[in-house]
């Protein structure tokens, strides 16, 4: 080791090396001091890579004395510490990861992976749900709501509740500091057609060189199925024997079964099979994603309302005609279109009870006749 060489700073010395990277020597500063009973020499910086002097040292050992300043070690291991902390951090990005990586086949991962990439990372990818605060919540509320609608705010919001509370049901974080709320759209849309546009509807279905989207609207019709339901619907999800339609992964999240009326049945008995496993087959047999182009060619032939959705709506038709024949009481309907919820067939409610006025109205007319 090179000899060590005094300043004419007390406590101060330095030893003179082969400078790394350039020509010559560089000299390399120490401190020695003092504390606590015992002696402490410490390095303090280089000549050149520190742009370290003599007196720079004897103003670093005066604030080491004096407890104002930590060693070089210390500096080192806190900041060690401070990027282990940091890289074993659950941030929201870190916990969105690991979701995915438990959930293998998650249910609408596509829409979800395009939430958190346009509206959860920019915002919140590197904090931890505890350094998240209800303001940053409602902010993004507010500057969705500005140019998306309250469900595209509300399905936002419902991602990152869910990222959170898997954090925290698996211990990995701490929870937030206050609840997170979603935002209840008001989006209730209730559908419905008169019966010449009905009527206009079912000539245009007929008419139309498709026959897998003539059948999948009728059966949308004569069903109340929702799209995805049509798109997953497999032929052993028929049971033509015993009248059932087995609905396998509907939006409720459990199988559940639906009558096979004789509409539905005449549909099936008819409808062409290509060899899929899938009823309404897409691209090379494979399970349909896509029907819009084909159904709007429908709704534009019928010369249908703009906001009329040409698939959904149909399922709303269903409903309708049912609620408002006076036949059908609403947990019956629930049951039919697989609500969840009541609230979801309350809807429908108004209809039904025109069809109780009219039936009112009928005994009214019916005692009158009678005097």
């Amino acid at each position: 080791m090179a000899a060590r060489i005094k300043s004419k700073y007390r406590g101060v010395y330095y030893r003179e090396i082969p400078r790394v990277g350039g020509h010559g020597t560089e000299r390399i500063y120490y401190i020695i001091f003092k504390k606590d009973g015992r002696t402490i020499e410490e390095k303090v910086g280089s000549q050149f890579r520190d742009n370290m002097t003599p007196a720079k040292a004897s103003g670093i050992r005066a604030e080491r004395i004096e407890n104002r300043r930590k060693s070089r070690k210390e500096i080192k291991q806190e900041a060690y510490a401070k990027k282990q902390a940091e890289h074993n951090k659950w941030t929201i990005d870190k916990l969105w990861n690991e979701y995915k990586n438990t959930h293998p086949g998650l249910k609408g991962i596509v829409q979800d992976e395009n939430r958190f990439k346009n509206y959860i990372i920019p915002q919140f990818g590197n904090k931890t749900p505890k350094e998240i605060i209800s303001l940053d919540l409602k902010r993004i509320e507010l500057n969705l709501t500005k140019t998306k609608s309250t469900g595209t705010a509300k399905n936002v919001l419902e991602l990152i509740r869910r990222i959170i509370n898997f954090g925290i049901k698996n211990h990995l974080c701490e929870p937030p500091g206050f609840t997170v709320s979603i935002p209840r759209p008001n989006n209730l849309k209730t559908e419905d057609l008169t019966p010449t546009q009905l009527k206009k509807l079912l000539d245009a279905i007929a008419q139309d060189h498709d026959v897998q989207v003539r059948n999948l609207m009728r059966m949308a019709l004569y069903t109340g199925m929702r799209r995805g339901e049509l798109f997953r619907l497999k032929w052993a999800d028929i049971d033509f024997n015993r009248g059932f339609i087995n609905l396998r992964d509907p939006k409720g999240g459990i199988d559940q079964k639906i009558p096979l009326n004789d509409a539905a049945r005449e549909i099936l008995k008819k409808h062409p099979r290509t060899g899929s496993s899938y009823v309404f087959p897409g691209r090379k047999g494979d399970q349909r994603v896509d029907i819009n182009h084909q159904v709007n060619r429908i709704k534009k032939r019928a010369n249908l309302p703009k906001d009329f959705r040409a698939l959904h709506g149909l399922r709303h038709v269903y409903a309708s005609m049912l609620a408002s024949s006076g036949q059908v009481d609403m947990y019956t309907l629930q049951k039919l279109l697989t609500h969840k919820s009541p609230q979801m067939t309350q809807r429908y409610a108004h209809l039904r009870d025109d069809s109780l006025k009219n039936a009112s109205n009928l005994a009214g007319k019916l005692i009158k006749s009678a005097i």
